[in-house]
C-alpha cells in the first residue's frame, strides 16, 4: 500500500474504505470485512454515520493486528465544544473497541470547533489519537485555525472529484502541510460520472473502470480517497489500482472536467450552515 507522510511523520494509507450511507449494521459489517480482506487497512467513519459499532465489530472480526490498521472517524456539529468533544470521543472510542484513533477529525466548520479543537490537542498530546484534522474546512476558516491554535491539523478532508478538482484549494494545503483527503471520489455517480466519454475513454484504453481510473487520478495527485461500496466485487475492483498509471496526456484530459463547483452544497450558504448546525443524531 502507498502511503502519505502526516505532518506530524505519522504515515497515512493513500487509498481507504469510507462507510458514508451504510446505516444498516449488518451490511456496514459485513462491507468493512471485505475491504479488509481485500487489503484495505484505512477505515474511514463518523459519529454522525452511526455506524461505528458496526465498524468495530468488523475489525475484531478481521483479526488483524491493531498496529497494521488506520482508522479514523468523526466529532459532529452537535458535539463541538472542550467538554463535550471529549465525551463524544470516549463515546466513539468505545463503539469502535478501541484503544486509540489514528485520525480525528472535526466534520465541519460549524459550532465551538475552537473548542472541540482544544479538547482534540489535549487527546493528540496524550497519545490518545495519533493525528488530528478537519472536514470540509474552506481555506480562509483553515488558515484562522492553523494561526490560533499549537496544532497544524494533519488531513482536510474535503469533496475531490473530476467536477470539483480542487486544484488551487490543494495547493495552498500543501503549502501548510495539512494533507488533503477526497471524500465522494465518484461524486457518487452525479453528472453521469461512470457515463462520461472522457473517462470511459482512458479506463478502455487501460483495461479499468471508470472507478479505477478516477481513484488512480486522485492518489498521481498524491490525494487520499476512500471509495465506498457493499459489493464486495467493486471493493475488490476499487482496491486494485496500483498496477497501472495515467499519462500525462491522461492527466490533462480529466482536468479539462473540473467545472469549480461542488455538485452537494456550499459550505458558506446560510442555509446550509443552519441545516447542518440544527441537524442532531442518536448518538
Amino acid at each position: 500500500m502507498q502511503t502519505v507522510t502526516l505532518n506530524n511523520g505519522v504515515k497515512m494509507p493513500i487509498l481507504g474504505f469510507g462507510v458514508y450511507q451504510i446505516p444498516d449494521a449488518e451490511e456496514c459489517e459485513n462491507a468493512v470485512y471485505e475491504a479488509l480482506s481485500a487489503g484495505y487497512r484505512l477505515i474511514d467513519t463518523a459519529s454522525g454515520y452511526l455506524n461505528e459499532e458496526a465498524v468495530g465489530r468488523a475489525i475484531k472480526r478481521s483479526g488483524i493486528p491493531r498496529e497494521e490498521l488506520f482508522i479514523t472517524t468523526k466529532l459532529w456539529i452537535q458535539d463541538a465544544g472542550y467538554e463535550s468533544a471529549k465525551l463524544s470521543f470516549a463515546k466513539s472510542l468505545k463503539k469502535l473497541g478501541l484503544d486509540y484513533l489514528d485520525l480525528y477529525l472535526i466534520h465541519q466548520p460549524f459550532g465551538d470547533y475552537y473548542g472541540a479543537w482544544r479538547a482534540m490537542e489535549e487527546l493528540y498530546h496524550e497519545g490518545k489519537i495519533r493525528a488530528i484534522g478537519v472536514s470540509n474546512f474552506l481555506p480562509d476558516r483553515l488558515m484562522d485555525l492553523i494561526v490560533h491554535n499549537k496544532v497544524v491539523p494533519a488531513v482536510n478532508q474535503v469533496e475531490t472529484h473530476p467536477f470539483l478538482q480542487q486544484t488551487d484549494n490543494a495547493a495552498f494545503m500543501k503549502e501548510q502541510g495539512v494533507q488533503i483527503e477526497s471524500w465522494g471520489p465518484f461524486a457518487e455517480g452525479r453528472n453521469n460520472l461512470f457515463s462520461n466519454e472522457v473517462l470511459t475513454g482512458i479506463a478502455a484504453k487501460h483495461n479499468k473502470s471508470v472507478a479505477q481510473v478516477v481513484l488512480r487520478w486522485l492518489i498521481q495527485r498524491d490525494i487520499v480517497a476512500i471509495p465506498k461500496s457493499v459489493r464486495k466485487e467493486r471493493i475488490v475492483e476499487n482496491f486494485d489500482i496500483f498496477n497501472f498509471e495515467l499519462s500525462a496526456d491522461d492527466m490533462t484530459q480529466i482536468a479539462l472536467l473540473d467545472t469549480g463547483e461542488s455538485l452537494f452544497f456550499s459550505h458558506r450558504d446560510p442555509e446550509i450552515a443552519k441545516r447542518l448546525g440544527n441537524w442532531r443524531v442518536e448518538l
